[in-house]
């Protein structure tokens, strides 16, 4: 089972904190994006892959990481400010 936290606005678009999710096998980061797309629909449009942040295991990940059983994953929004 995989953990995916959700932070900021995708937590509110999610109503939750977090869910998770049982991998059959190991996948990339990319590839769970499109599992959390499909669950959860109301995320959808803002899981842009080239915006954002994905964490796993609390280091930052790029979209061939891949994520295993008993990984935590976090999906943080972009940020701005000044």
């Amino acid at each position: 089972m995989v953990t995916i936290r959700f932070f900021t606005i995708y937590r509110e678009k999610a109503k939750a904190d977090k869910i998770e999710i049982v991998l059959e096998e190991s996948i990339t980061v990319r590839d769970l994006l499109e599992i959390v797309k499909e669950r959860i629909t109301s995320i959808k449009d803002l899981l842009v892959e080239d915006r954002g942040m994905v964490a796993v295991n609390h280091e930052v990940a790029q979209l061939d990481t891949i994520v295993k059983d008993g990984d935590e994953v976090a999906l943080i929004p972009p940020v701005s400010g000044g």
